[in-house]
């Protein structure tokens, strides 16, 4: 790994014109190349307020949040030079994006592969995740550590990776199975992956998973689903 890593950033977005402004503002400029905004059918102005903030934006018209992240990989991939890390994190202002060198920083001093922003281990603001989250984060976690003895303490959207590796992986799941996907398939190849505690906040307005039964009930499943459907 080089000194001087080139780290492009990737944010999923749907409906987030009131968040994905402070997001990008918090981003450490001189830590990254391009931020690429990836807008999943969006029927509000994320896009516009993005563009305003200088990011990149791609469209994915296809609803769901890895078919967002594997959108922003497509556009990635196109580059010249590729870059050497790839940072994701959420539009929705409930990560702390200046926190980003935190997860950089284990990768090029100590050569990790993946670094995953842990909400568990870090200072979480009150009510910023729902009970179930908290449970379902637990129930996952612990699986991956008796299936795959890798132990992680969260399957937090913040986290940084090293470009080749992501590739590696061969990422495919378009909804919300994207985290524990990468986290269980890193396991299963052998990366060297370790955590950074981050600070969690209340996200700005609704969410579009946890805020419904029935979103926290999909994700549940899908979560547990890819578990056990990568053995």
């Amino acid at each position: 790994m080089k000194n001087v890593p080139l780290i492009d950033v990737i944010i999923p977005a749907y409906n987030e014109e009131e968040s994905v402004a402070l997001v990008l503002q918090d981003i450490p400029s001189d830590w990254v190349r391009e931020v690429i905004v990836c807008d999943n059918a969006s029927s509000d102005r994320t896009a516009d307020v993005a563009l305003k903030e200088r990011a990149t934006v791609v469209s994915q018209p296809q609803k769901g949040y890895g078919s967002a992240c594997l959108k922003g990989m497509e556009y990635v991939a196109k580059k010249g030079v590729p870059p050497d890390i790839i940072v994701f994190l959420d539009a929705d202002y409930s990560d702390h994006p200046e926190e980003l060198p935190k997860l950089i920083q284990p990768i090029v001093d100590q050569d990790y592969d993946l670094v995953i922003g842990s909400r568990a281990l870090g200072d979480m603001e009150e009510g910023a995740m729902m009970p179930q989250q908290i449970f379902g984060n637990w129930l996952a976690t612990n699986l991956i550590k008796l299936f795959y003895r890798y132990h992680f303490t969260d399957l937090g959207p913040f986290r940084a990776i090293k470009y080749q590796k992501l590739l590696d992986l061969g990422m495919n799941d378009p909804n919300f199975g994207w985290t524990v996907e990468m986290q269980v398939k890193a396991a299963k190849m052998k990366f060297r992956c370790t955590e950074v505690a981050v600070k969690y906040r209340r996200r700005v307005g609704i969410s579009k998973v946890s805020g419904t039964v029935r979103g926290t009930i999909l994700a549940g499943h899908k979560i547990l689903w890819t578990i056990f459907k990568l053995l």
